[in-house]
Order: structure tokens, then sequence, then C-alpha cells
């Protein structure tokens, strides 16, 4: 059965020694990509945020361009999920790491791990660990993850707002100091489907070029975060 965002937890086989209380800690290896507020979250099997290939839901699309949780919050609490919210309290810098620790009130059901956060410079970039089923036995487990776009904005790279369906790239604080001005835009229609992200472009006109992303300080290559799991 097709997994999707909007599936209806269905009765699970019991998974008698799922982990009920596991620690999570997510790391910002980049040089000068910020990670907008986490969500870590417990599911049901036949739930997942999203689907490489295919649209975006309106709930993943409100995360990759703007980091709203929301939507996809009110999706995994109907689907019986255990989720926890921004636990960096904000913006994830460079360098930085959260951790938080996941108490899963039907560890029978949720079995699977999600997490994700949008990449900020980008348009629609995002983090993701996709239903990665949850270790039961004791130990550390270490995943590198991949940068994803949700193909439903233009990859741009200009200054613009996080609001679904507007150009531009929201611009926290912390990045308006260090981005460019007045770039003229890389790309200039959306893909349509999720798929691994190209990564940013920019360049290094800070008045003007194609983009306003610094190239020397904004570009990565993929995996773009690490997620330790540690099961007790």
């Amino acid at each position: 059965m097709k997994r999707t965002i909007l599936a209806v937890a269905l009765a699970a086989t019991p998974f008698l020694s799922q982990a009920a209380q596991f620690d999570v800690e997510i790391t910002n290896p980049t040089r000068g990509i910020y990670f907008t507020p986490l969500l870590i979250t417990a599911h049901p099997d036949n739930v997942a945020l999203f689907e490489t290939g295919s649209a975006a839901s309106s709930e993943l699309q409100a995360m990759a361009e703007g980091g709203d949780l929301s939507g996809l919050v009110s999706v995994l609490n109907a689907a019986g999920a255990t989720t926890v919210e921004d636990p960096a309290n904000g913006l994830l810098a460079p360098g930085a790491s959260a951790t938080t620790t996941l108490n899963t009130d039907n560890a029978a059901a949720n079995t699977r791990l999600s997490i994700v956060a949008m990449l900020l410079p980008t348009n629609d970039g995002f983090l993701a660990l996709n239903s990665l089923e949850i270790p039961t036995e004791p130990g550390t487990y270490t995943y590198d993850l991949n940068a994803y776009d949700a193909g439903t904005e233009a990859n741009d790279e200009v200054r613009g707002s996080g609001t679904p369906g507007q150009p531009g790239m929201p611009v926290p604080p912390p990045l308006d100091p260090v981005l460019g001005n007045n770039g003229t835009g890389v790309a200039s229609s959306a893909e349509g489907y999720v798929h691994i992200h190209r990564g940013n472009l920019g360049d290094t006109d800070l008045n003007g070029g194609s983009s306003d992303i610094v190239s020397t300080l904004h570009r990565w290559l993929n995996p773009v975060a690490r997620v330790t799991v540690t099961v007790k």
C-alpha cells in the first residue's frame, strides 16, 4: 500500500520489542546553512511525510517553503504519532546540535521515525529522515541525511517570502547581513515533484548577479545533517 502523509493510521501488528523511549540528536555539520525548527516524529508505518518522485502535499510545502510545521503536526496527531517540535528552540545554526527524547505513546504502532526541517537559505529545500524503522536493540545508531527539494517553488535563490506559493526565500536575521541583494533569479519554474536537492548555486556578486546566495558560504554537498538515535 502506498504511504502518504494523508493516510489514516491503521491497526498495526504488535512489535513487542519496539523501543518505547529513545534519544534523538540532530547535528548541523554545514558551513553556512541554518535549519528551521525541527519536527521529530514516531509514527505508524502506513504514514509518510513525502514520497520522492511524487508531488508534495500542502503540509510539506508549507514546511519546505517557510518552515511552518503546523500542517504536518496536525496530520501526524490525527494518525496517533508521537511528535516533538523545535528541540533547538529556533534555528539550528551551523555546527550546532539539538537533542530530544521520544516517549512513544503507542510503541507497537509507531514503529517509524521521520525528521524534517527547512534549509535556509533555499527556496523549498529541506532535510529529511523519511520513515526509518526505529531500532529495537539497545545501542547508538547514526544516520546521514540528504537534502530534498519539495518541487513546489522555483529555485530562484533571491530574497522573498516564506509564504507557500510566493516566490523568493525567507530571510531570518542571521542570514540578512550575509546574503546578497538584487539577484535576477537562477530558475524560473518549479519541478513539480519531490526530489534530491541539486544544492545552492549562488554567486559572488553581493549587489546583483543571478542569485542572492553567496556561493562561497551557502553551497553544500549532500549529506546536510547527521542524526544519532540512542536506544537504551
